[in-house]
């Protein structure tokens, strides 16, 4: 038998799946990170690879992969917009191909695994909070569709191997979270505001600037992802995990702007298609595993603003890049 628990990560180079594996390591557990590199970087895991209970491997999850382990984090998927847009097909296999194959490990392998879906399942929300029980108002065509559509299936295939093959499951719903090794170029509205503002460009603020986003910071909810994993067989999810507190889009910029000391000015450009206008969790089940965020924006911000700051001082030709437009 194994001396350790053996816990597989896909998507483990990726900005949520470097800090879920540093922390299964620090819990003297044994991780399998698994990554094609797509928005993953090994540089997010290069201060693991000497650890005598890290394996890396280069792998699609859109392919069999064929593993001894005792846990599945099924994370493998683009999640900004600018990169699940960039190549939506290959988005929609990732999510729903990568699931499949995920499933049938943890099948063969009497393994308990969880899937980590997204708050975009809820689409442009008619209900406000969203709590689990609401079935979302999703576009099943627009350009959002390949990530948002891909995650609901995958959501279906879990829970259909929970009834089919009695799978022990997690479904683990991720609202907007952010923190360090976020790509500078990722799209997504902190680091957007970020490098625009360390940069001195102006800040873009899309739509006029009152649709909400609700951020949670990385160390918070990777808590969140292990108590999930951890909890009775019987409690599957899906289960918002996400920060309750509520920002609108110019809020935001003016706590970067405050947080980096820049001049930048606000522009305000056209709202995309299907941008969600409020996103906020309710996250009464995920109380009742004993979680709630701890880190207040501004504390958050701060970290993630240094190693900003720090990334474009090791790397000064980031200061000439423009961040691409994206909305969340």
């Amino acid at each position: 038998m194994r001396p350790e628990k053996r816990v597989l990560v896909t998507g483990g180079a990726g900005f949520l799946g470097s800090h879920l594996c540093e922390r299964l390591l620090a819990a003297g557990t044994r991780v399998l990170c698994v990554d094609n590199f797509y928005t993953g970087a090994r540089a997010n895991v290069a201060h693991l690879a000497e650890h005598s209970r890290f394996e890396l491997i280069e792998h699609d999850v859109c392919q069999p992969l064929f593993v001894e382990v005792d846990e599945i984090y099924n994370l493998a998927c683009p999640a900004s917009p600018i990169h699940y847009q960039r190549d939506p097909v290959q988005t929609t296999k990732t999510s729903v191909l990568g699931a499949i194959n995920m499933l049938g490990l943890a099948k063969r392998l009497g393994a308990r695994i969880l899937q980590a879906s997204t708050s975009e399942v809820y689409g442009d929300p008619a209900v406000h909070p969203q709590d689990e029980s609401y079935w979302g108002n999703v576009n099943p065509i627009g350009p959002r569709s390949c990530y948002d559509e891909g995650k609901r299936c995958a959501e279906t295939l879990f829970f259909d191997y929970r009834r089919q093959h009695h799978l022990e499951i997690k479904v683990a719903r991720i609202f907007n979270t952010y923190g360090p090794r976020m790509q500078p170029d990722d799209g997504r509205v902190v680091s957007n505001f970020i490098m625009q503002a360390l940069r001195g460009d102006s800040i873009s603020i899309f739509g006029g600037g009152t649709q909400t986003r609700s951020f949670c910071y990385v160390d918070d909810l990777v808590d969140g992802l292990i108590r999930l994993m951890a909890s009775p067989r019987d409690f599957t999810g899906p289960v918002n995990l996400g920060n309750p507190e509520e920002f609108s889009m110019i809020e935001l910029a003016r706590a970067v702007l405050a947080e980096t000391g820049s001049r930048s000015r606000l522009e305000f450009l056209p709202l995309p298609e299907d941008d969600p206008k409020q996103r906020r969790p309710d996250i009464t089940l995920a109380g009742t595993l004993g979680w709630r965020p701890a880190t207040p924006l501004e504390q958050g911000l701060q970290r993630t603003v240094a190693y900003f700051q720090e990334l474009m001082d090791a790397q000064p030709h980031i200061k000439d890049g423009g961040v691409v437009a994206a909305a969340s």
